[in-house]
């Protein structure tokens, strides 16, 4: 009798452990994999199938140092790198996106041994000076999600020219050999290769000029 009784009790524990749910996939921290927002912890989304801070809420969760605000129309930087001498601000957020976004066009050289130093963040690749290529301030770069658009760059002298994004102008971090030993970028640059500069008729020894942009 009693080995019918722990037969039972054994096989009654048997069924109730292969009838419970299997468990669920740890949540993912930064650079961690994800097919999904609910796959990321916290205050992170899913960017190219990685867990990354938002670039909507500011976070600084995978870079380090304290959130920034919002990008609401009143973005403010949320610290400062000292580089050569000089102190950057580091921005988290640009200017909201309109028809019409005043921007600051910059001059980069997106080519192996160019002054831009890695690969370009979208495609790892680096791009001839022939193509129309562009990076983008952090907040506008919003962590990848415009990689590969066409954006619609205006000059003052009214012409324009389609761009693609292939890259980043980071506002958060600089001065080592991964951003070619340069400063931060603002948070309002158009960082545009040559030919983007020689479409738009303009005098590429200005090295920044005023310009509006949109998404094409």
């Amino acid at each position: 009798m009693a080995n019918t009784v722990s037969f039972i009790y054994l096989y009654l524990v048997f069924n109730v452990i292969i009838s419970l749910p299997p468990p669920s996939n740890a949540i993912s921290s930064c650079n961690g994999p994800c097919r999904s927002e609910n796959d990321c912890s916290g205050q992170l989304i899913c960017i190219n199938g990685k867990c990354n801070d938002d670039p909507e809420v500011g976070t600084h969760i995978c870079t380090g140092g304290s959130p920034a605000p919002p990008s609401n129309g009143d973005c403010k930087p949320y610290g400062t790198l000292r580089c050569k001498g000089k102190s950057y601000p580091k921005y988290s957020c640009s200017p909201p996106v309109t028809s019409s976004t005043k921007a600051s066009l910059t001059l980069n050289d997106f080519s192996e041994g160019g002054e831009g130093g890695a690969p370009s963040e979208c495609d790892e690749s680096y791009h001839a000076k022939s193509e129309r290529v562009v990076a983008l301030s952090t907040g506008w770069y919003a962590g990848g999600s415009r990689c590969g658009k066409m954006v619609r760059i205006i000059a003052g002298n009214g012409r324009s020219v389609l761009a693609k994004v292939v890259d980043e102008c980071d506002s958060r971090n600089g001065c080592d050999d991964e951003h070619g030993g340069l400063p931060p970028c603002k948070n309002n640059i158009v960082d545009g290769s040559d030919a983007v500069w020689e479409a738009l008729g303009l005098n590429k020894d200005l090295g920044i000029v005023d310009v509006t942009w949109s998404m094409a």
